[in-house]
């Protein structure tokens, strides 16, 4: 699935989930080294561990981060299958 991001440099993110974790997790846009780090790490994470993990995190001066809009599509993720 592909989902667009807001107020940060990466536009999109694409990703997978099987099982309740995370695959293949992509940024279009964005710092590639730290976005590429972060999906790697992110690679069969429960999809409930990782937004825990990334909610919140902010970038330099703006009130939000790749990491930070990737929980909030992973929480909305988890209340559409509740």
């Amino acid at each position: 699935m592909k989902r667009k991001l807001e107020g940060v440099c990466s536009k999109e993110v694409s990703f997978k989930v099987v099982g309740g974790r995370l695959k293949d997790v992509e940024f279009y846009k964005g710092c590639p080294g730290n976005l590429k780090a972060m999906a790697l790490l992110l690679e069969g994470m429960k999809v409930k561990e990782a937004a825990a993990k990334l909610k919140g995190i902010t970038c330099g001066d703006r009130p939000t981060s790749c990491s930070d809009q990737l929980a909030r599509v992973l929480e909305k993720l988890v209340k559409l299958k509740k």
